[in-house]
């Protein structure tokens, strides 16, 4: 088994949906074997940790605590750079037949961001970092969909340079780092959502590159809604609040592994 199927096996037993699952599933082991007490126990704690995680308002506070981190900066404002760096998990490649067009999630933004960048004058070059994971259905790199987006928004290829092998975000920098080496560059734009920028920003402090966080892609809005109706569980807050439960989760692996 490689390390990275590992660590997302690891990381989906921790997430807090399957998690809370199997604290019931203890806990109806428990009371089945007579011990009603501790089962009881087990099975209040699995069920009210389920319910914190898919509050939205408790899903949008954890969120803000990341995206809080890096605030967002406008275009104009950002310093000159000699890269952007764009990182991937913005687009799904296209699978034809199922899927005859590149999918754009939530994180796209990224992509009209470095645009928006390149076309202010702030650096010579889009390095685009992703690449395929092993279980995905798509017959490219996700660099090679960003690219194919990215020509239609102005940049020309001549401003394109794409690391299509990575699968993580560290792989992201280990595998970008020869390619900005080889151009020069030392001082970069890292752009991605604002909820991954920590991360991100860890990661790529542990090189000897000077990084300008280049957020967007931000969620939260302030102040937070506490609406009453926003105390119980919806499916996009478990959702979005285990987004978050990721990048933290994250950060520790890169604070273990790093």
């Amino acid at each position: 088994m490689s390390m990275l199927l590992l660590i997302k096996i690891l990381s989906q037993i921790a997430y807090p949906l399957l998690a809370s699952l199997l604290l019931a599933i203890g806990a109806g082991l428990l009371l089945w074997r007579g011990r009603r007490r501790t089962g009881a126990w087990l099975l209040t704690i699995a069920i009210a940790w389920l319910w914190l995680w898919s509050t939205p308002v408790f899903g949008d506070w954890l969120r803000a605590t990341l995206e809080q981190r890096y605030p967002a900066v406008s275009v104009d404002s950002l310093p000159t750079a000699d890269a952007i760096v764009l990182l991937g998990g913005a687009v799904q490649p296209a699978a034809p037949p199922e899927r005859p067009d590149p999918d754009l999630s939530a994180a796209a933004d990224r992509v009209w961001h470095a645009a928006r960048l390149y076309h202010a004058g702030k650096a010579p070059f889009i390095l685009i970092s992703g690449g395929k994971l092993p279980w995905s259905s798509a017959d490219l790199p996700e660099a090679e969909a960003i690219a194919d987006l990215l020509r239609p928004l102005g940049v020309p290829d001549s401003a394109l340079i794409l690391e299509t092998h990575s699968r993580t975000t560290r792989e992201n920098r280990d595998d970008s780092l020869p390619i900005l080496h080889a151009h020069g560059a030392h001082r970069i734009l890292l752009v991605t959502s604002a909820l991954h920028m920590p991360r991100a920003m860890a990661l790529f402090s542990k090189s000897e590159l000077e990084l300008i966080p280049a957020a967007t892609d931000f969620e939260i809005s302030r102040p937070i809604d506490t609406h009453p109706l926003r105390w119980f569980p919806d499916a996009q807050a478990l959702a979005d609040s285990t987004r978050a439960f990721k990048e933290y989760l994250g950060r520790s692996i890169v604070w273990l592994l790093d």
